[in-house]
Formats: C-alpha cells, sequence, structure tokens
C-alpha cells in the first residue's frame, strides 16, 4: 500500500511540476494534465490517510500536509477552468507543501 502511494505521488508530483511551468510562464495549463494530476495524487493521499487510521503518528502529519495541499489545487483548478488563471503565488505554495508533505511521508516510512 506504502509503495502504492510512493508511485502515485511521485507521478503527480512530475505532472505538477510540468503544470508549476505552464503557470510560472504565464502558459495555458493543459486540461488533460490537470484532470490526471488530481486523481493520481488523490488516490495517493487517500492511502497515505488509511495508512494513518490504521498506524498513527507521523502518518497524520503528512495525510494532513497532502490534504491541505489538495485544497489548494482544488483552488488552482477552478480558478483556472473560470478563466482567472491559477495564481501563481498559490501554486508555488501548493507545490512547496506538497513536496513538504511528501518528505514527511519519506520519514514516515524512513521510521516505521
Amino acid at each position: 500500500m506504502v509503495i502504492t502511494a510512493l508511485v502515485l505521488l511521485v507521478l503527480a508530483a512530475l505532472l505538477g511540476a510540468y503544470l508549476l511551468m505552464h503557470v510560472l510562464r504565464s502558459r495555458p495549463t493543459p486540461k488533460a494534465i490537470a484532470f490526471v494530476h488530481g486523481p493520481l495524487a488523490a488516490a495517493g493521499v487517500v492511502l497515505v490517510i488509511v495508512k494513518a487510521i490504521t498506524e498513527g503518528g507521523i502518518w497524520w502529519l503528512a495525510g494532513a500536509l497532502f490534504v491541505i495541499a489538495a485544497a489548494g489545487g482544488a483552488w488552482l483548478i477552478v480558478s483556472d477552468l473560470r478563466g482567472t488563471g491559477p495564481a501563481k503565488p498559490l501554486a508555488m505554495l501548493h507545490g512547496l507543501l506538497a513536496v513538504t508533505a511528501f518528505g514527511v511521508l519519506l520519514y514516515a516510512i524512513a521510521h516505521t
């Protein structure tokens, strides 16, 4: 389960980095990529939360950080679809928070 979460989240991160490049260059984001990025990340986050429910501890921190990052991602896609475009600072914060959550996840894996 943890390996599956890692794979899903790494794939989501790669797609997210691609999307972030578009946002930072003020280019339209490829919606197909965005619509794959979100569900991949969500599936990985669900697995992390399941692990948090069964294990507790630091897993909750990783899950909580991912959920906060997901909320930011939801805001980004909604603003993009409304035509206002994703805000660069929020896009960077979303990515930074997700990378931080991933770091906590790696820590949790290494210490369990």
